[in-house]
């Protein structure tokens, strides 16, 4: 028996040289394959323009870490790693569909422990340091 999820993509950003970078959807989905590799399949319908931002890790075995907002706007990301397995141009829209593949990165609970215990050595409290842990998880601050 094959189960799938699939999930409507919001948005999506690639973290290249510590920074993230956020790219307008027109569409977007994410399925899980729900298999033993735990493989997610990540399409973007987007504008051509970014296209090539994707085209120079196409053929590449270059492992890229993106982060996804599913389903709802308020969701916290969800971080993947993934490769670029395809781009199709969409003829005569100016559109593209970027299908990337990889896992879901399930560090998240780790950085987050980490994350706050930094905020604590720093001396943060009370909202101050709620404040800050929300800004700098939702920012995938780089951590010492």
């Amino acid at each position: 028996m094959i189960i799938i999820k699939t999930f409507k993509m919001l948005s999506l950003e690639l973290l290249e040289e510590n920074q993230f970078t956020s790219y307008p959807l027109i569409d977007g989905i994410i399925i899980n394959q729900e298999n033993s590799h735990k493989y997610w399949i990540l399409e973007m319908y987007m504008d051509a323009q970014y296209a090539d931002d994707f085209a120079k890790y196409l053929g590449t075995d270059d492992i890229l870490d993106v982060r996804a907002v599913i389903s709802y706007p308020d969701n916290e990301p969800a971080y993947f790693r993934v490769v670029v397995h395809n781009i199709t141009e969409m003829p005569d829209t100016g559109h593209v569909s970027v299908l990337l593949k990889g896992t879901l990165n399930s560090n998240r609970r780790q950085y987050a422990e980490q994350l706050l215990l930094e905020l604590v050595e720093e001396g943060l409290t009370g909202n101050v340091l709620l404040e800050r842990f929300k800004s700098d998880l939702h920012n995938r601050k780089k951590l010492k």
